[in-house]
């Protein structure tokens, strides 16, 4: 215990000016220890531990609940390890050392991959396909076979009891384990030893079902919806342990920075001019007109119907007439907005403190065909902020954003505007990108690493993972046959990523880590069944493991994504969230598409109705606590509605930025809406009357060899944590740099 503490002690200073608290690694090796002289007392206060070097000792097992919440990396090798379920407290281990313990079986192993749910590197390789697979996929065939046999042979007892209880546990408990046989024979102590874990919980979850959230949904909400009956599935099965190998490596090509262009005053838009044949082949859209081709394209999405053909031929003079009156000169502000509309909300939730301040810093055309200066037709469609290590999903500054249109994918510099790494696909059209963290081994014993990675796909239907620090585009796998049209990444299961595409399903892949080499191995563990094209996914910041959020073409659909519940292969939805526009539906007018979906904090989410010129705000919480009527529908409760453009231009997808609870979306005409949302209570505020926005940033109206460039599409846009930047994506083939200036 002296040399310990001493140890302890002495790890990183003097004992003057070291505080156990802060110590991050700790090599206790070689010291001859056995389990009993562990201090726990003394290790449980290193909160901040993240590596342990116990290796070269006498050790049999770890102390029984031994907490050290912050621990990455443990290296118990060369030890007499024989009970490896007392390293179960160790819920956030990544990397785990276990040579040279005789005692240590393949069940064992086993056995360490379920109890650890982060584990992704087992004696310097990469076991996270692996290990999902027990976790998930083998544990549900056990748990079919489990359940099988209580319908079988078992009830509950009538009056329940605890003795009674106990009794039917032991027997129920012991007829599983003898008569599920499942797997190899080399594995069958652990299969015995999941299959007890596995049948205590389901004995439970009979006895102890979980209570149904409370219905708090307010009346005049359940008024103000219309419950729509979702079509009927088509069920498709797929091969859970299908695996992809990794395609060989490409480099990035680092091509010179774009020079950003001047900004001018803004004139009228180029939009609204008498078109010529240049003209029109600048505004069509993959997403905004259906072309006549084989493969399908963001256009595609949505059958364009002789009534939705009329609807927009009939918005062209009002859309003409608009701009009429802003060439007269008449400015867009929110002030006068609000004299035109006529609306003072009851409830202020938009802050009146002074905006954010956002000047335009550059403006850059990065995705030209053949690098082309006077391509203004290709189309960009994402752009997401590179994390920093450790902080995937929010919190952390960067000032770097991936961007994606056409066949290319750009890394650029927000600051200096600069074009860091850009990657071409010829024939694709990437469509979504995504970033993530992954564990990489190094090989050679040494210890894993994090790196960030981006994964991108579009046109061609397959998915591309690039390490854009080593300058590394390292492999590629098919995720449908037909187009991606969205990827996101769970950011509690970094490796998790889910794709939509255009055969309206949604797959959910472990991509795993990579190894020195880079080779990966992508695992499908789940496919969604929907009756549409996926445009937007959202995991509830609360429950990620439970729910996916996908916004479609035909409405806004809710999943259950909890593996080893239900069918690991196929599900459909759990729910439809219906919005009080359906109710004003008529044959001119279908507000189904939601085309813009974000989270603003961990409860309040803000989306938007195609055509319907507003945004939502409304409770998950709330409007998940309802019971879904008409066939799994329930009604979205309101909390605000925020005033909007009015366009029939779709997919301008909408961000948040949670941390300065701020919202933007861009218009059809350069413009961004931007809503400081405050006071924002958990009781309804809905108050029947759209809110107007903190401010409207006009269109900066760059200039191009002397022509001015007017009015293009934001297809979305993209704000880093702490919203120092914001990046907007327009359909004209130019990316624009926000900069957040100091308020005077």
């Amino acid at each position: 215990m002296d040399k310990i503490s001493e140890k302890l002690l002495f790890e990183k200073g003097s004992p003057k000016t070291n505080k156990l608290e802060k110590i991050k690694t700790l090599n206790l090796s070689r010291l001859g220890l056995k389990h009993q002289d562990l201090p726990v007392s003394l290790l449980s206060r290193l909160q901040s531990l993240e590596r342990l070097d116990l290796s070269g000792n006498r050790l049999q097992e770890l102390p029984k609940n031994l907490a050290l919440p912050t621990l990455r990396y443990l290296d118990l090798s060369d030890n007499q390890m024989e009970d490896v379920t007392s390293l179960e407290s160790l819920s956030n281990l990544e990397e785990l050392k276990m040579e040279d313990n005789l005692y240590i079986t393949v069940s064992d192993n086993y056995k360490l991959m379920v109890l650890l749910p982060k584990l992704q590197i087992y004696n310097g390789k990469d076991v996270s396909t692996t290990a999902n697979h027990l976790r998930f996929v083998y544990s549900e065939n056990l748990r079919t076979r489990i359940t099988a046999i209580w319908e079988k042979s078992f009830c509950l007892p009538d009056p329940l009891s605890a003795e009674k209880m106990s009794t039917l546990e032991t027997n129920f408990v012991k007829t599983a384990c003898q008569q599920v046989k499942f797997g190899p024979s080399s594995v069958s102590d652990f299969t015995k030893w999941r299959v007890e874990i596995l049948a205590k919980e389901y004995l439970l979850s009979l006895t102890e079902p979980k209570k149904e959230a409370e219905n708090v949904t307010s009346a005049d909400a359940k008024d103000n919806c219309e419950a729509s009956t979702p079509t009927k599935r088509k069920q498709f099965t797929s091969e859970m342990d299908s695996s992809i190998s990794m395609t060989p490596r490409k480099k990035i090509r680092t091509d010179p920075p774009a020079s950003p262009v001047t900004d001018s005053p803004r004139k009228s838009s180029l939009r609204l001019r008498p078109q010529t044949q240049t003209d029109t082949d600048i505004n069509m859209s993959p997403r905004k007109k259906a072309q006549p081709q084989s493969t399908p394209t963001r256009g595609q999405t949505r059958p364009v119907t002789p009534r939705r053909a009329s609807k927009v031929q009939q918005r062209k003079e009002d859309e003409a007439q608009m701009k009429k009156k802003d060439d007269a000169g008449k400015d867009f502000k929110a002030t006068e907005l609000q004299s035109e509309a006529d609306m003072l909300p009851a409830t202020k939730i938009c802050s009146e403190t002074q905006p954010v301040c956002l000047k335009p810093l550059h403006v850059l055309q990065c995705h030209s065909k053949q690098d082309s200066p006077e391509d203004f037709s290709t189309q960009l469609w994402a752009c997401a902020f590179q994390p920093l290590l450790g902080t995937t999903g929010s919190g952390g500054e960067s000032r770097m954003v991936a961007t994606c249109g056409g066949d290319s994918l750009c890394i650029i510099d927000c600051e200096t505007g600069m074009v860091m790494k850009k990657y071409k696909v010829p024939g694709e059209e990437f469509f979504s990108l995504a970033w993530s963290t992954v564990l990489m081994s190094r090989g050679s014993g040494a210890s894993a690493q994090q790196c960030i990675i981006l994964a991108a796909g579009g046109k061609r239907g397959f998915v591309k993972l690039i390490h854009p620090r080593n300058n590394v585009a390292y492999g590629e796998f098919r995720a449908s046959r037909k187009s991606l049209a969205v990827l996101r990444f769970s950011h509690l299961h970094h490796s998790f990523l889910f794709t939509g595409s255009y055969d309206n399903k949604i797959v959910m892949w472990d991509i795993g880590g990579v190894d020195s080499q880079y080779n990966f191995k992508a695992l499908q563990l789940l496919v969604l069944e929907i009756s549409a094209t996926p445009l937007h996914f959202c995991l509830p910041p609360t429950s990620p493991h439970s729910y996916l959020l996908t916004a479609c073409e035909n409405g806004l659909h809710c999943f259950n994504i909890q593996l080893g519940t239900n069918s690991t292969t196929k599900r459909s939805k759990d729910m439809e969230i219906t919005f009080p526009i359906y109710k004003k539906e008529d044959k001119d007018h279908d507000y189904h598409t939601i085309d813009g979906l974000n989270f603003l904090n961990d409860d309040i989410v803000a989306s938007k109705n195609f055509m319907h010129g507003s945004i939502y705000l409304w409770s998950w919480s709330r409007t998940k606590a309802q019971h879904p009527v008409k066939k799994g529908t329930v009604c979205a409760v309101v909390l605000a509605e925020l005033q909007w453009t009015n366009t029939d231009v779709p997919y301008l997808a909408l961000n948040t930025c949670p941390g300065q609870a701020y919202i933007v979306c861009g218009d059809d005409q350069g413009r961004l809406w931007t809503y400081h949302v405050t006071n924002l209570q958990k009781k309804s505020l809905q108050t029947g009357k759209p809110i107007l926005p903190t401010e409207v940033l006009e269109w900066p109206t760059p200039v191009r060899k002397g022509r001015q460039v007017e009015g293009p599409s934001i297809n979305t846009v993209a704000m880093d944590p702490e919203l120092r930047y914001l990046v907007a994506l327009s359909d004209k083939n130019m990316v624009i740099v926000w900069k957040r200036e100091e308020s005077s």
